[in-house]
């Protein structure tokens, strides 16, 4: 049997497994790609929002990503949910220290139900001290407006957005254009070069929970086993695609979409 690709993935536990590491890990999976994780905080949450969250120690991080990464190692690393910038910092020492190179940063801010995934103090370290590692940073609008400070509201703003994020010191910028109107949802992705327009129909459902979990699980599983950034951006939309458009319909507010979902 050839090496199995692997990847970690670093965020909040979702109790409802639709977003966090509970579908990281099932996403990595799907893909064929042995997943692994270190827990930032546990939160306990629904299809209707997000009763508490309960953040890890920063030390606590730390180690269960270096015990991973000492003994397997991981082809690719993803981060989602990381709180508070003593996390953030720790985060950034680790992937440094192991040289980690293919690394996907969501930058999650603020759950679907308006509850704080990332406390506004953190977001200065976040700038400063994880996305001059990052491979690729894949935020929708609202966090790219948290990120940048500006108003982003058309693609040309998106543009705008991903140069003013490119040149915190990320390799590749992804803009999600989901919150933008319209039938046909653009993304937009900048490698300091130029830009790629990646799209797809919109889907008309509630059933959109860890949606940017979901995706950039996808991405960093196909930079794990080695695809080129393009064709691996167009693979995880792909599948997004899918899994929001199969969605199991579970919960009563914004259930989990479905990460049993085929790409092509």
């Amino acid at each position: 049997m050839s090496k199995i690709a692997t990847a970690l993935t670093i965020a909040g536990s979702d109790s409802g497994g639709g977003a966090g590491i509970q579908a990281d890990l099932k996403t990595f999976h799907q893909f064929g790609v042995y997943g692994m994780s270190a827990i930032t905080a546990v939160t306990a949450q629904n299809t209707l929002g997000v009763a508490g969250v309960y953040p890890m120690p920063a030390e606590a991080v730390s180690l269960q990503i270096r015990e991973v990464l000492r003994d397997i190692g991981a082809d690719a690393v993803k981060t989602g949910m990381l709180f508070d910038a003593a996390i953030i910092q720790a985060v950034a020492e680790e992937i440094r220290a192991f040289g980690i190179s293919r690394l996907v940063v969501d930058p999650v801010m603020v759950a679907k139900g308006g509850a704080k995934l990332l406390l506004d103090e953190a977001i200065a370290a976040l700038k400063q001290h994880l996305l001059p590692l990052a491979e690729v940073v894949t935020p929708n609008l609202p966090e790219a407006e948290c990120l940048t400070g500006m108003q982003i509201r058309t693609p040309e703003e998106m543009r705008e957005g991903a140069r003013a994020i490119h040149a915190l010191g990320v390799r590749n910028v992804l803009m999600k254009g989901g919150h933008l109107e319209g039938d046909v949802i653009v993304d937009i992705l900048f490698d300091g070069q130029a830009f790629y327009e990646i799209t797809h129909e919109r889907v008309a459902t509630r059933h959109t929970h860890g949606t940017g979990c979901t995706f950039s699980a996808a991405l960093a599983a196909e930079l794990a086993k080695g695809t080129p950034l393009v064709p691996a951006v167009e693979r995880a939309n792909r599948f997004i695609f899918a899994a929001i458009k199969t969605a199991p319909q579970l919960g009563q507010g914004h259930g989990p979409t479905n990460h049993w979902a085929v790409a092509d």
